[in-house]
């Protein structure tokens, strides 16, 4: 019974979204978020909730999309937020990647979402890059809108950090990135922070674990693999790990609970 708090799923990189939930189905992953990243987005990951009994979903606007969303798109937002199977706010945050980054906007646009999920009593998903300290102390001056929880998703920053985002109530997820031997940063990140604090994702259809190096697209189907290793990490077994992720995405995400 493997959980992916943290997947894209959409009908052009899969083929067949009905096929891929069979098959996730069939390796025991058996409870799918994925998360919206826009508007048209978190629509299609609503129809899917709908479609499938194992599939929840998260309806936001992401950093980076911003050229092409308005404050007017948050109203629908908050709508489908309302949505019996829509966990969290999500995927929402800060991203400095990019050289033409509107710091300001982000700022705003963060504000405004994490205003509504505290209205809606609802948890949020956080996407943040290249910009550690800023998120950290974005979600400090905010720490009032934080009080039913979040998730650091794809968490990719040093463990030293962990304990400044654990302070405000952080849950972290990890995904494919973990299981190379080589991302040293995610798994000492892992070793840090508590086991009722982990979550496990596969950002798919990005982020392919170590077995797949280089394919894509990545599926929920890596959830297995992640967990695995995490495990690992963390000197438990498969099997306790999967039941501490089940429970803490239950705890975090209260519509996951059946």
């Amino acid at each position: 019974m493997y959980t992916d708090i943290h997947c894209h799923l959409n009908l052009k990189d899969y083929g067949s979204v009905e096929e891929l939930v069979r098959s996730c189905l069939k390796d025991g992953v058996d409870r799918l978020v994925t998360v919206g990243f826009d508007l048209p987005s978190s629509r299609m990951c609503r129809d899917l909730a709908e479609w499938y009994d194992c599939i929840y979903f998260t309806a936001g606007l992401h950093p980076t999309e911003l050229k092409h969303c308005s404050f007017d798109d948050l109203h629908e937002i908050e709508q489908l937020c309302n949505h019996p199977k829509c966990i969290a706010l999500g995927e929402i945050g800060l991203d400095y990647h990019y050289p033409d980054t509107d710091r300001e906007r982000q700022h705003h646009f963060f504000k405004a979402q994490l205003e509504i999920a505290d209205r809606l009593d609802m948890p949020v998903q956080i996407h943040s890059r290249d910009c550690a300290e800023d998120t950290l102390n974005f979600l400090k001056d905010n720490a009032s809108m934080l009080r039913h929880g979040f998730l650091l998703h794809c968490y990719s920053y040093s463990p030293e950090m962990v304990g400044g985002f654990l302070s405000l109530g952080a849950y972290f997820s990890f995904g494919g990135t973990s299981t190379y031997r080589r991302s040293k940063k995610p798994r000492r990140a892992i070793e840090a922070i508590p086991i009722d604090r982990l979550l496990t994702e596969t950002d798919s259809p990005y982020l392919s674990p170590s077995s797949a190096f280089g394919q894509f697209p990545n599926t929920p189907r890596s959830i297995p693999e992640i967990t695995r290793n995490m495990a690992q990490i963390k000197g438990v077994g498969e099997k306790e790990m999967c039941s501490a992720v089940r429970d803490n995405a239950e705890r975090l995400f209260p519509k996951l609970k059946k």
